[in-house]
């Protein structure tokens, strides 16, 4: 983690500009924290099969983070969720004003694609990193998960669509994120079809996670607004606390399981993240 955090921090967006707060916009919600979770298993991949390229996967892993957050600022503008905090800081559209988030966003957006162009890494290897980023984060994954959620906020949905919607939302970018890693180690295509299908489910727990922990828990605790999900489609909403917990109880269990098939290697890249956020529910 503070090996990437370093490297985040040295490598923040850099432009030359007379405009008074650019350049604090594309920076802000980079620097205000987060957990960092895809671009730590992108890393966590690369580390534990050739860790002398541990260097040249840090600009793909920081694209990521770039892509995630301008999801997030978007996610947080009047539009969509309207909320004021994010990372336990004020969300861009509250700092500053709607269009320099919404530009800040869209900025972090197409630059996560040039980092990934130039980083260090073979050209065949940046085409197949750049897919699945696109294909998972776009309109097929990420935004089609949004539009799902925005168009049908108060109107409730079945638990396969729920699920549907978080597939796409949020777990598609953790399943790439994992790919990614195995790309650019040069894994078989068996493997990481493997670990798409695990990201994806690593990815529904942690919504899981997400929705029970808005319900449970308090503003400073999460950073970032709680108790706010009641026109939203989320797995307590449908199921209630208990069945959500034990929904999430049941998916970690299944994906603990799964973890112990992978190969030594594998299981030693995933283990600290898969302790840390298992059974982050309870």
């Amino acid at each position: 983690m503070q090996r990437f955090e370093s490297y985040l921090q040295a490598n923040l967006p850099t432009v030359e500009t007379f405009h008074p707060v650019y350049q604090e916009a594309l920076r802000a919600m980079l620097t205000a924290g987060g957990k960092r979770f895809r671009p730590m298993l992108l890393l966590a991949v690369v580390e534990a099969y050739e860790p002398l390229l541990y260097e040249s996967a840090l600009p793909v892993a920081m694209a990521v983070e770039m892509f995630h957050t301008y999801s997030l600022i978007h996610d947080d503008l009047p539009a969509m969720d309207d909320a004021d905090l994010r990372r336990g800081e004020p969300t861009l559209h509250t700092r500053f004003d709607e269009v320099t988030a919404i530009l800040a966003g869209d900025a972090l957006n197409t630059d996560a694609f040039l980092r990934i162009a130039q980083a260090p890494l073979r050209a065949d290897v940046k085409v197949k990193l750049t897919t699945l980023l696109a294909q998972n984060g776009g309109s097929q994954g990420m935004v089609l998960g949004q539009a799902i959620d925005c168009w049908f906020e108060n109107k409730p949905l079945r638990l396969e669509e729920v699920k549907t919607l978080h597939i796409n939302k949020t777990a598609k970018l953790i399943a790439a994120s994992l790919c990614m890693g195995a790309v650019i180690v040069g894994l078989d295509t068996k493997t990481i079809e493997r670990l798409y299908d695990f990201g994806i489910d690593l990815g529904l727990l942690f919504q899981i996670q997400d929705d029970i922990i808005d319900e449970t828990r308090s503003e400073a605790e999460a950073g970032k607004p709680t108790g706010n999900d009641g026109a939203k489609n989320s797995f307590v909403n449908l199921l209630g606390l208990r069945q959500a917990i034990e929904e999430a109880d049941e998916l970690a269990k299944d994906l603990q399981r799964r973890f112990e098939a992978f190969d030594e290697t594998m299981q030693t890249a995933l283990r600290p993240l898969m302790e840390r956020y298992l059974y982050r529910h309870r």
